[in-house]
């Protein structure tokens, strides 16, 4: 089966990042990577490991409000406008037993409590998925990014090591 990489993103930064763990999970496994507005239904989902990137606004995931400030702030379209990954959990009532999952944000440099990584991580517990790893957030500059220097290949190299945590699941 392989894995399912499900990212929201508003400029871009965070679809970097889902497609840098993409890369690392394909060392192991085969791997998809889709924008939120496009995801299959949780309770449908048949993979080995679904990983969940999304943009930390205000401390945590966005909702239809923060999408629009982020649409007013750039003043051109945004790449995940309609649906969130807030919506995407919302609209499950479950998922497979133990499906095996992890995620991801992106957050500004400067700290600030809250990230979106966490609130997806309770939220797909409460559904029923069972974490892989911790959650990790990388840094943007500012609200439109660029990231962090580092940061891709620190997305490649978590994605790897998810993949071989699960892969070294199935063969124990």
């Amino acid at each position: 089966m392989g894995a399912l990489v499900v990212y929201e993103s508003m400029y871009g930064n965070t679809r970097a990042v889902a497609e840098a763990v993409a890369e690392g999970l394909r060392t192991v496994m085969p791997t998809e990577v889709v924008e939120v507005g496009q995801a299959p239904e949780l309770e449908s989902l048949e993979t080995d490991l679904l990983v969940v990137g999304a943009p930390t606004h205000a401390f945590g995931l966005s909702r239809p409000e923060t999408r629009r400030d982020a649409y007013e702030r750039a003043g051109h379209p945004v790449i995940s406008e309609a649906t969130g990954v807030r919506e995407w959990l919302g609209a499950a009532y479950s998922v497979r037993e133990h499906l095996p999952v992890a995620s991801f944000d992106t957050h500004v440099k400067a700290p600030f409590p809250g990230s979106a990584h966490a609130s997806v991580a309770k939220r797909i517990a409460r559904l029923g998925g069972e974490p892989v790893g911790r959650g990790q957030s990388f840094r943007v500059h500012g609200y439109e990014g660029p990231l962090l220097d580092g940061e891709i290949e620190r997305a490649r190299t978590w994605g790897a090591e998810l993949g071989r945590l699960v892969a070294g699941d199935r063969v124990a």
